[in-house]
């Protein structure tokens, strides 16, 4: 069975209609993929397994009348411990929540079953979702399927380890920083990060039960899978209006151009000037750049001319600051944590990068947020998104890593990381390539595309124009045709 649990999610949906297996059996096939492997990787934090029997049972007695749920009628999967199950633990690694048990599912999980999938349990992850490493203080870290001693990657490092390790074959998760795009690189898995506002966030946590909706830019809910193909079905199920967020837009699905390769513009970049990446990751990244032009595409080395990292860096901290003031609670246990990352963040590391990404110097933001400080840092958002929207239209995809490091070892959260030798602050390590796309909004695909000589994965990010998801999908499938590479972990 361990063949099975490795295809991907449409395949499994239509070997289910087809008749050629049956949900209870393709349920059982992952959850004993499940009870061999999770003890060493800690991806699953809760497991609801006679539930997800009594889904699959039904999924196959609804067939067996001619009901169809829908694309994924019996396809079992799991979802980060962020979204809101009715009925199933939902904790966030917050020790507060440890006992919190929703009544009503957040309303993607409610999109997932209403497409006919059957929902095994939760994936762990970082505590509050705010952290490279998924690390918290009530289940065990998540340790990576390609090597145990390497982390997963966070926020969403659980997910991106369960879609590896053949646990589920597709897994949603959040992005506000690069929670999806950082563990997919790391573990060797597509990963999509739509554009913002593009899919609800109603039962997301944080913002913790009864505080008020404060993450209302930047935070975007997005997809891991071991295909584009399953990319694409998990953002269109996902996508949408929603009423119980009114500011998700009824903005439709666009229509991909199908263009060649030939037609394609690709910009690329190997690396910013400031945060040079590790040698393999620059590797990497020059060998599918030479693919991708032998292919026939038109490429260039771009980025735009007024694109400032150290001020796209401040603007980003000075919206997070605001953001999370209020999204995050306020208990002693918090903001001890909040405390330690913020001083290692400002004292470790090179003194020149540490001063980039020292998310210390928000303290204004941080203690006395002001209704006209958070109105202009919203109206220096607008001006960066408009610019570079601008920039990007001459372009269907820019190319680039997507941190500066492959899959580190376990450590202390908000430790530095060494990259060529030198000691890069963790935040602009995991950060420096996924954060700007983050603050502006744009969507943006990763495609696993190769491995380190240690065996670890190294995956390249494709960042597309806002609201052009199916575009942008359509592109990174006929790239991944000559550059995609995803393997299963050895040992699974």
């Amino acid at each position: 069975m361990s063949d099975l649990v490795f295809l991907p999610a449409h395949k499994l949906a239509k070997m289910i209609r087809d008749g050629k297996i049956s949900a209870v059996a393709l349920l059982e096939a992952h959850l004993d993929q499940i009870n061999r492997y999770n003890p060493r990787l800690n991806a699953i934090c809760t497991l609801d397994a006679e539930g997800a029997r009594k889904q699959a049972q039904q999924a196959d007695d609804a067939l067996a009348k001619g009901e169809n749920w829908g694309p994924l009628h019996g396809v079992p999967m799991t979802v980060k411990d962020i979204f809101e199950t009715a009925g199933l633990q939902t904790t966030v690694g917050y020790p507060p929540l440890k006992d919190y048990v929703p009544k009503q599912d957040a309303t993607v999980v409610a999109r997932l079953r209403a497409a006919g999938a059957v929902i095994m349990g939760k994936s762990n992850l970082a505590e509050l979702a705010a952290d490279f490493q998924s690390t918290n203080s009530l289940f065990p870290r998540v340790n990576n399927p390609w090597n145990v001693d390497y982390t997963a990657g966070g926020s969403s490092g659980g997910s991106a380890a369960v879609v590896a390790a053949g646990l589920s074959p597709l897994e949603i998760g959040n992005d506000i920083a690069g929670s999806v795009r950082q563990p997919a690189h790391f573990c060797g898995v597509y990963g999509l990060k739509p554009t913002e506002r593009r899919i609800s966030t109603a039962g997301h946590i944080p913002e913790t039960p009864g505080m008020p909706h404060c993450l209302r830019q930047m935070l975007t809910i997005g997809c891991f899978a071991r295909s584009i193909e399953d990319l694409r079905l998990g953002f269109s199920l996902l996508a949408g209006a929603d009423p119980r967020r009114p500011e998700i837009p009824p903005v439709p699905l666009d229509v991909p151009s199908d263009k060649e390769l030939s037609e394609l513009k690709i910009a690329w970049i190997y690396e910013w000037p400031e945060i040079p990446v590790a040698a393999e990751i620059l590797a990497a990244m020059q060998t599918v750049v030479q693919t991708l032009t032998e292919a026939g595409a038109q490429t260039d080395q771009w980025s735009p001319g007024d694109f400032d990292l150290s001020e796209i860096w401040t603007l980003y901290g000075q919206m997070a600051a605001y953001l999370n003031n209020y999204a995050q609670p306020k208990d002693w246990y918090t903001i001890r944590r909040s405390l330690t990352l913020l001083y290692r963040t400002a004292t470790q590391g090179d003194r020149n990068l540490r001063q980039l990404g020292n998310f210390a110097k928000f303290w204004p933001e941080l203690l006395r947020p002001s209704l006209k400080g958070y109105f202009e840092t919203l109206t220096e958002r607008d001006n960066y998104i408009a610019r570079l929207d601008a920039a990007l239209e001459p372009w269907d995809v820019w190319l680039m890593p997507v941190a500066a490091t492959a899959a580190f070892t376990h450590r202390p959260a908000w430790t530095v990381v060494e990259v060529n030798g030198k000691q890069y602050p963790h935040s602009i390590a995991n950060g420096a390539y996924t954060i700007p796309f983050s603050l502006s909004g744009h969507p943006a695909v990763v495609i696993p595309v190769g491995q380190t000589s240690q065996g670890l994965p190294v995956g390249v990010q494709l960042v597309g124009k806002r609201w052009r998801e199916m575009e942008l999908l359509s592109i990174a499938q006929m790239l991944d045709q000559y550059i995609g590479e995803c393997w299963q972990p050895p040992g699974y």
